[in-house]
Protein backbone atom coordinates (compact mmCIF):
# COMPACT_ATOMS: atom_id res chain seq x y z
CA UNK A 1 0.00 0.00 0.00
CA UNK A 2 3.15 2.57 0.29
CA UNK A 3 3.33 2.59 -3.49
CA UNK A 4 0.88 4.94 -3.61
CA UNK A 5 2.53 7.53 -1.53
CA UNK A 6 5.32 7.56 -4.51
CA UNK A 7 3.50 6.74 -7.78
CA UNK A 8 1.07 9.72 -6.96
CA UNK A 9 3.04 12.18 -6.16
CA UNK A 10 5.63 10.88 -9.09
CA UNK A 11 2.69 11.31 -11.63
CA UNK A 12 1.44 14.49 -10.29
CA UNK A 13 5.01 15.93 -10.45
CA UNK A 14 5.25 14.00 -14.05
CA UNK A 15 1.52 16.35 -14.96
CA UNK A 16 3.49 19.22 -14.10
CA UNK A 17 6.50 19.01 -15.57
CA UNK A 18 4.74 17.97 -18.55
CA UNK A 19 2.15 21.54 -18.42
CA UNK A 20 5.80 23.57 -17.64
CA UNK A 21 7.20 22.22 -20.84
CA UNK A 22 3.68 23.38 -22.56
CA UNK A 23 4.24 26.83 -21.01
CA UNK A 24 7.21 27.59 -22.03
CA UNK A 25 7.13 25.87 -25.89
CA UNK A 26 4.13 28.41 -26.40
CA UNK A 27 5.74 31.47 -24.49
CA UNK A 28 8.69 30.69 -27.26
CA UNK A 29 6.41 30.17 -30.10
CA UNK A 30 4.52 33.83 -29.91
CA UNK A 31 7.71 35.37 -28.63
CA UNK A 32 9.46 34.02 -32.26
CA UNK A 33 5.60 35.49 -33.91
CA UNK A 34 6.10 38.80 -32.10
CA UNK A 35 10.13 39.29 -33.17
CA UNK A 36 9.94 37.86 -36.34
CA UNK A 37 8.73 40.79 -37.76
CA UNK A 38 6.59 39.50 -40.26
CA UNK A 39 2.64 40.48 -40.04
CA UNK A 40 -0.29 40.13 -42.41
CA UNK A 41 -3.80 41.23 -42.50
CA UNK A 42 -5.72 38.31 -40.99
CA UNK A 43 -9.85 38.19 -40.63
CA UNK A 44 -11.96 36.48 -37.98
CA UNK A 45 -13.79 33.76 -39.79
CA UNK A 46 -15.58 32.55 -36.64
CA UNK A 47 -16.03 32.85 -33.01
CA UNK A 48 -17.14 30.10 -30.38
CA UNK A 49 -17.09 29.22 -26.78
CA UNK A 50 -16.44 25.98 -24.95
CA UNK A 51 -17.42 25.73 -21.68
CA UNK A 52 -15.97 22.94 -19.37
CA UNK A 53 -17.28 22.17 -15.40
CA UNK A 54 -20.35 22.59 -13.79
CA UNK A 55 -20.58 19.46 -12.48
CA UNK A 56 -21.08 18.76 -9.06
CA UNK A 57 -19.96 21.84 -6.48
CA UNK A 58 -17.52 22.63 -9.88
CA UNK A 59 -17.22 26.26 -10.90
CA UNK A 60 -17.95 26.82 -15.01
CA UNK A 61 -15.07 27.88 -17.33
CA UNK A 62 -16.17 29.85 -20.36
CA UNK A 63 -13.29 30.32 -23.19
CA UNK A 64 -13.65 32.15 -26.31
CA UNK A 65 -11.81 31.34 -29.22
CA UNK A 66 -11.16 32.86 -32.47
CA UNK A 67 -10.45 31.23 -35.84
CA UNK A 68 -8.32 33.37 -38.26
CA UNK A 69 -7.37 33.11 -42.01
CA UNK A 70 -4.91 35.67 -43.19
CA UNK A 71 -2.38 34.70 -46.45
CA UNK A 72 1.84 34.25 -45.50
CA UNK A 73 4.19 36.53 -47.66
CA UNK A 74 4.81 33.27 -49.81
CA UNK A 75 0.95 33.32 -50.66
CA UNK A 76 0.09 30.60 -48.42
CA UNK A 77 -3.23 30.79 -47.08
CA UNK A 78 -2.79 30.21 -43.40
CA UNK A 79 -5.56 29.18 -40.74
CA UNK A 80 -5.68 29.08 -37.33
CA UNK A 81 -7.70 28.88 -33.76
CA UNK A 82 -6.59 30.81 -30.88
CA UNK A 83 -7.81 30.69 -27.37
CA UNK A 84 -8.56 34.20 -25.35
CA UNK A 85 -8.46 37.31 -27.29
CA UNK A 86 -10.73 40.14 -27.09
CA UNK A 87 -14.18 39.28 -27.07
CA UNK A 88 -14.69 42.60 -29.00
CA UNK A 89 -13.33 40.65 -32.16
CA UNK A 90 -16.52 39.03 -34.08
CA UNK A 91 -16.97 37.39 -37.48
CA UNK A 92 -15.68 39.41 -39.92
CA UNK A 93 -13.36 41.94 -38.24
CA UNK A 94 -9.98 42.56 -39.83
CA UNK A 95 -6.87 42.04 -37.42
CA UNK A 96 -3.29 42.30 -37.41
CA UNK A 97 -1.36 38.42 -37.57
CA UNK A 98 1.69 38.66 -36.33
CA UNK A 99 3.35 35.23 -37.65
CA UNK A 100 7.01 33.02 -37.94
CA UNK A 101 7.46 31.88 -40.87
CA UNK A 102 8.59 28.35 -41.48
CA UNK A 103 7.65 24.29 -42.13
CA UNK A 104 4.81 25.00 -39.52
CA UNK A 105 3.56 28.54 -39.06
CA UNK A 106 3.03 29.86 -35.80
CA UNK A 107 0.80 33.09 -35.51
CA UNK A 108 -0.99 34.99 -33.39
CA UNK A 109 -3.44 37.88 -33.83
CA UNK A 110 -3.04 39.10 -29.94
CA UNK A 111 -1.24 42.53 -30.16
CA UNK A 112 2.70 42.40 -28.90
CA UNK A 113 2.74 42.64 -24.93
CA UNK A 114 6.13 40.91 -23.91
CA UNK A 115 5.63 42.39 -20.39
CA UNK A 116 2.12 40.52 -19.97
CA UNK A 117 2.93 37.41 -21.12
CA UNK A 118 6.36 37.04 -19.60
CA UNK A 119 4.92 37.59 -15.91
CA UNK A 120 1.86 35.52 -16.65
CA UNK A 121 4.46 32.46 -17.77
CA UNK A 122 6.57 33.12 -15.33
CA UNK A 123 3.85 32.94 -12.77
CA UNK A 124 2.54 29.69 -13.69
CA UNK A 125 6.35 27.86 -14.44
CA UNK A 126 6.39 29.21 -10.49
CA UNK A 127 3.13 27.25 -9.68
CA UNK A 128 4.10 24.06 -11.20
CA UNK A 129 7.42 24.73 -9.71
CA UNK A 130 6.16 24.87 -5.84
CA UNK A 131 3.91 21.42 -6.70
CA UNK A 132 6.99 19.79 -7.93
CA UNK A 133 8.69 20.87 -5.02
CA UNK A 134 6.14 19.64 -2.42
CA UNK A 135 5.46 16.54 -3.97
CA UNK A 136 9.61 15.37 -4.06
CA UNK A 137 9.50 16.70 -0.01
CA UNK A 138 6.59 14.69 0.69
CA UNK A 139 8.15 11.36 -0.88
CA UNK A 140 11.55 12.37 0.62
CA UNK A 141 9.20 13.14 4.42
CA UNK A 142 7.92 9.96 3.76
CA UNK A 143 10.45 7.95 2.87
CA UNK A 144 12.43 9.17 5.49
CA UNK A 145 9.51 8.35 8.43
CA UNK A 146 8.66 5.06 7.10
CA UNK A 147 11.70 3.49 5.13
CA UNK A 148 11.98 3.21 1.49
CA UNK A 149 9.66 0.80 -0.47
CA UNK A 150 12.08 -1.38 -1.03
CA UNK A 151 12.99 -2.50 2.52
CA UNK A 152 9.28 -3.05 3.22
CA UNK A 153 9.61 -5.79 0.13
CA UNK A 154 12.49 -7.30 -0.19
CA UNK A 155 12.99 -6.75 3.82
CA UNK A 156 14.93 -10.16 4.89
CA UNK A 157 15.19 -11.01 8.18
CA UNK A 158 18.33 -12.17 9.70
CA UNK A 159 17.34 -13.52 12.53
CA UNK A 160 15.48 -16.25 11.04
CA UNK A 161 17.64 -19.21 9.58
CA UNK A 162 16.30 -21.82 7.22
CA UNK A 163 17.74 -25.24 8.34
CA UNK A 164 18.29 -28.00 6.04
Amino acid sequence: MDVIFYVVPGLIMARALFMAHRVVRRWLQIRGAWNSGLTAEGRCLRTFTTVSGGHGDTSVRTTLHHVYEFIAHDGRVIRFEEDGGPATTLEGDYVTVYYADGRQVVATAQAPSRAKQAVSAIGILAFLGVVVVFCAGFVAAYSQTFGSYGDFVFSVDSQTSVAP
